[in-house]
């Protein structure tokens, strides 16, 4: 797969920055199958690159960066849709964002939720419109990251932070997100693209052999949670199939709340 043969991405390169855009603004740039294979397929090609330094993840529209797997989708055929390689590979794509020898910037235009909050905890820096939002929602709509999403968020705000984030599923404004060293910094939504590329083009002034060795020299510490991030991905593959997991997707299919007091704590 290669850009000219995206439907759900936008890629495109200016001076020495791929820019990588969700193009899923109707269901809020949430991703399906396809989505997350096309996000591969533009990471591994800003990577072969030679003249892309840095790259920047967004969404399209102004009221989302990415709010995580499509839930609607998943109510309504039970995955989230047919791949190329039949499988869901949202593991490969966190990985990927790690191991690509090239900054990551996130510029979050609006909702990271679920899924797409761990996105953006995952890119080595994050921008944010000041309308933009953050949270989690998995243990709402009958789901969970406990791999990366949750202890990798630890290492960035903490683990009270993090464990209020994720037990809570609440939402928290730029503001907050800047205070609780979730987002290097927030700008004007106006502003936001512009301070994303300038960031870049910062970076793509220095050496890029140093910028490399600096990254995976910064990922070693948290190298093993990988491994976490694979079982908690089985566990997910289990837990989604059952009527507890069934009713967090249904429920927010139907806009309804959830009904979980019928099952009991494991």
């Amino acid at each position: 797969m290669t850009p000219t043969d995206f439907e759900d991405v936008l890629y495109r390169v200016e001076d020495t920055t791929a820019v990588v855009t969700i193009n899923r603004p109707k269901r809020y740039n949430a991703f399906r199958g396809r989505t997350v294979e096309e996000l591969i397929s533009a990471l591994r090609t800003a990577w072969a690159d030679r003249a892309v330094r840095v790259v920047v993840l967004t969404g399209a529209g102004d009221k989302a960066f990415c709010t995580g797997g499509d839930v609607k989708q998943r109510a309504e055929t039970g995955d989230y849709g047919p791949t190329e390689s039949g499988l869901f590979e949202i593991d490969a794509l966190h990985k990927l964002i790690r191991d690509i020898p090239k900054p990551v910037i996130a510029a979050v235009n609006g909702l990271a939720i679920g899924g797409g909050h761990v996105l953006h905890v995952l890119c080595d820096l994050s921008i944010a419109a000041d309308t933009a939002r953050f949270g989690q929602a998995g243990p709402r709509v009958g789901s969970f990251d406990a791999g990366f999403g949750t202890t990798y968020l630890a290492r960035v705000v903490g683990e009270k932070r993090a464990r209020e984030i994720w037990y809570l599923c609440r939402q928290y404004d730029a503001a907050t997100a800047e205070r609780w060293g979730l987002v290097n910094a927030v700008v004007p939504a106006a502003d936001l693209m512009a301070e994303a590329l300038s960031w870049a083009a910062d970076i793509g002034r220095m050496s890029p052999t140093a910028i490399t060795f600096l990254k995976h020299s910064f990922n070693t510490d948290t190298e093993h949670q990988a491994g976490l991030a694979n079982v908690a991905s089985a566990g997910l593959a289990l837990f989604v199939e059952s009527e507890e997991g069934r009713e967090g997707a249904r429920a927010f299919a139907e806009k309804r709340p959830p009904d979980f007091s019928g099952y009991a704590v494991r």
